[in-house]
């Protein structure tokens, strides 16, 4: 785990180790316990592209499995 800390002007410099695996780019999302940092892809088109190769099922399927899921957990 890495530290990073903030300058007198609200920065944050992360270790160079991170940046070369994850890049430059992050959205800062706020969760239940404090904050994370998901990084952005140069072309996120092609990140999703790749995420999805292997994916067979139409989005409608996809969503339709998703909305299920969400029914299931929600106690349907």
């Amino acid at each position: 785990m890495s530290e990073a800390t903030l300058d007198d002007r609200g920065r944050m410099t992360l270790p160079k180790e991170l940046r070369e695996r994850y890049g430059d780019r992050y959205r800062i999302v706020e969760v239940h316990d404090g904050i994370k940092l998901i990084p952005v892809a140069e072309d996120p088109l092609d990140a999703l592209r790749d995420e999805f190769a292997g994916v067979e099922k139409t989005a409608d399927e996809l969503r339709e499995e998703a909305r299920e899921a969400a029914f299931n957990e929600a106690g349907r």
